[in-house]
């Protein structure tokens, strides 16, 4: 891979499917349909492109014997600028997408780690779907990149449709995991900076039901089809090879097609079509009706959404004794489609597609690429596709008479059909190619470094003030590029003496370009904001809280989820709460410095038992903490998981950064989890009394400056912005 950073970087994300470079298993189930083609053909134009330098194509590593073990590669290879990252996200086998949502987050994670090993931010990250739109607006407010988003389908828009049906909200909450997706979708609509819809209607009425709906940050820009495929039929064209299994079906296979081609689901609505075909004796003498609906052996063995859709058609098959009037073959594979919709032209057939919702509409663009007038659904996407290509007629999916009428119009006046025909072979490649959908995007995506990033992940929306434009917020976070990390306690750390602290920001400027630096403190996130703006020290990458019970990333200070499921385990903050009751000299700090997993007293050492008595009280009691005592007088009692020292560890796995190449400084006893260990560690001179057991420690070095100073000194001490190697003894340690 190129890596000179003179081009974009592009990462798109696709959770879900089965997603390979070469013979796409279209069909084969409800999620390997047009969106795995879609980003396929989406990241190899892209990587075409001159501008763009590099694309990696995201999707979840697959290990199952029932699938190819081309899903289990980690990585291929789609050009010299393109290629498919596979990242392992819960189990081996192959999962539909409703049951990935409990491995999201370990998605997320997985994704960070490749960002680190590329060594290089991506310029956007662009998701497909909810469960991608979850991955990447957190990983996208971690680091500070603009979020691209398209939802091919909308959680809401199937809910409604799904009950209009009669299928009951029980049903679909349990089967599709619906008021998931539909937070998800809320939580990317409202952290992407653009949103690509593929119709104005989409945009217009099924976006607006949302409560992120924010139609200045969406645009459409039609998709994209690879053509070099999907062409008319030559002059004596032979029939080709799936037309033998046509013919096990058909009567009269001359006959002109009703073509049809879908996933098998419930809202392709093919059953519809079926009895509107059943029904009408003309339709049945006019044309053969072809339904093409992805892969299948033994529909006993599917998932219950495509087993259902196969049952309800053979029982209309049977119903209408359609035998010898319509195919519906077993197989079929990706060179088979465009000689599908040939077959359909040749015969003066053509394509419908009567879904219940269709906001991309692929198929309709594939057929009229091949010459083939088309019927569609009036939902979505084929508004705007028959509105340019002039090429067909809408009907109204729930109307088996609109269908009927549609379809006997279209067979019967020649006239049209080849008007029809014409129409959509001239202005399907003038409005769809894929060269024109990267041009708008790349229009788009170029005007990002102007725009503010959007988040809505943070329970801190704003800054406690924006009164001071001097104060330094980056646009990006250091963490993915970072060699080396300066984390730092704010109170009598880093703080404490103005002029040593502008002497360390100038430094960290001019010599620690590969240097990330974070803050771990005591203190709440809206306290060490207004420390920070107040004492104009920039934004860090990494905030570390509430003693270690809250991580969060800059700039757009995003919350560390996962950090907060690790550490709640056995966490009972009311029986803690009553159990301290009980015990002397001890009182509940304000509220504005407790936390979700931290509780804070007050403590006076001449009433109260000593710290060692009250963990082991809560302990008796069944109560896992862990307990830190500093100044002689705060006492904070946080999960048996949480500390300054493990969350900063779990920062370093999770970002692969070694914790030897952390500069760790602190001052008092709440600082001793993450200065004991394998990390560079600084105590400064104003050092509390608690923290005198750790001289004499490997790795720590006892400044004599104080605050910043002393900060400053450890810099030299380990050469930290050079080989991070001790550069003169320490006489405390030789002594030892």
């Amino acid at each position: 891979m190129v890596s000179n950073n003179s081009g974009l970087y592009i990462l798109l994300v696709s959770v879900h499917g089965l997603i390979r470079g070469k013979n796409l298993e279209l069909g084969r189930d409800a999620d390997t349909g047009g969106q795995t083609k879609y980003v396929v053909e989406l990241a190899c134009t892209l990587a075409k492109n001159p501008q763009v330098e590099r694309v990696d194509l995201v999707t979840r590593l697959v290990d199952d014997p029932k699938v190819s073990s081309d899903y289990a590669k980690p990585v291929e290879m789609l050009s010299d600028k393109a290629q498919i990252i596979r990242l392992a996200c819960g189990p081996r086998r192959y999962l539909r997408k409703e049951v990935l949502w409990p491995h999201l987050d370990t998605f997320a994670d997985e994704l960070l780690r490749h960002i680190r090993k590329v060594g290089r931010i991506p310029n956007v990250i662009h998701t497909h779907y909810a469960d991608a739109g979850y991955v990447g607006c957190r990983v996208a407010g971690w680091l500070g990149t603009p979020l691209v988003h398209t939802g091919h389908s909308l959680g809401r828009v199937k809910q409604q449709r799904l009950l209009e049906q009669g299928t009951k909200l029980e049903a679909i909450e349990d089967h599709f995991h619906i008021s998931t997706r539909i937070e998800a979708e809320e939580i990317t609509l409202g952290g992407a900076a653009l949103v690509i819809a593929s119709t104005h209607q989409e945009i217009d009425e099924q976006y607006s039901v949302y409560d992120q709906y924010q139609p200045e940050r969406m645009v459409v820009i039609p998709p994209g089809v690879t053509l070099e495929n999907f062409y008319p039929a030559p002059e004596n064209w032979p029939n080709p090879p799936i037309y033998k299994q046509l013919q096990r079906f058909l009567k009269d296979p001359e006959k002109p097609m009703i073509m049809a081609i879908s996933r098998p689901a419930m809202r392709k609505n093919v059953n519809r079509l079926i009895k509107a075909f059943g029904e009408d004796s003309e339709l049945r003498h006019l044309a053969n009706l072809v339904v093409v609906l992805g892969q299948r052996d033994d529909i006993s063995t599917m998932e219950s959404g495509p087993r259902q859709v196969f049952t309800e058609i053979f029982q209309l098959i049977d119903r209408y004794d359609l035998y010898g009037h319509i195919a519906y073959p077993k197989h079929h594979n990706s060179d088979d489609v465009p000689d599908l919709y040939r077959l359909t032209a040749k015969t003066g057939g053509v394509f419908i597609n009567p879904a219940l919702t269709e906001p991309f509409g692929l198929t309709l663009i594939e057929a009229s690429a091949c010459g083939v007038p088309i019927i569609a659904t009036s939902d979505g996407g084929p508004r705007d596709i028959i509105g340019a290509c002039e090429n067909g007629v809408l009907i109204d999916p729930l109307n088996i008479e609109d269908i009927q009428n549609a379809l006997r119009d279209a067979l019967k006046n020649s006239e049209q059909w080849q008007r029809w025909s014409s129409n959509g072979l001239s202005n399907v490649r003038k409005h769809f190619s894929w060269e024109s959908h990267v041009k708008q995007y790349l229009e788009k995506v170029r005007l990002f470094p102007q725009q503010k990033i959007q988040s809505l992940l943070s329970p801190v929306r704003e800054f406690p003030t924006r009164d001071r434009p001097d104060w330094k917020i980056p646009e990006t976070n250091h963490l993915p590029t970072a060699d080396r990390f300066l984390i730092t306690e704010i109170d009598n750390t880093l703080l404490g003496d103005q002029e040593a602290l502008h002497k360390l920001i100038q430094r960290i400027r001019a010599e620690g370009h590969t240097t990330g630096v974070g803050i771990a403190t005591g203190r709440n996130l809206q306290s060490t904001l207004s420390m920070l703006e107040e004492w104009e020290f920039p934004m860090p990458d990494l905030l570390i809280t509430s003693a270690g019970s809250e991580i969060y990333y800059g700039p757009q200070i995003v919350t560390d989820t996962s950090w907060q499921k690790h550490i709640s385990y056995n966490w009972q903050p009311g029986a803690i709460r009553e159990a301290m009751k009980a015990i002397p000299g001890i009182e509940l700090q304000p509220p504005d410095t407790q936390g979700k997993f931290k509780i804070s007293y007050f403590v006076d050492a001449d009433k109260a038992p000593n710290f060692r008595e009250i963990i082991r009280h809560l302990r008796q009691q069944q109560l896992p903490v862990k307990g830190i005592f500093s100044h002689n007088m705060y006492l904070d009692l946080l999960p048996f998981r949480a500390s300054k020292g493990d969350a900063l560890r779990y920062v370093a796995l999770k970002w692969g950064l070694p914790v030897k190449r952390f500069l760790v400084a602190g001052a008092s006893g709440n600082d001793e989890s993450m200065l004991a260990g394998n990390t560079l560690a600084v105590v400064v001179g104003n050092y509390s009394k608690e923290i005198h057991k750790l001289r004499g420690y490997p790795q720590i070095y006892f400044a004599q400056g104080r605050y910043a100073w002393g900060i400053l000194e450890a810099l030299d001490h380990y050469d930290f912005f050079g080989n991070l190697s001790v550069t003169q003894p320490e006489p405390e340690m030789l002594a030892v």
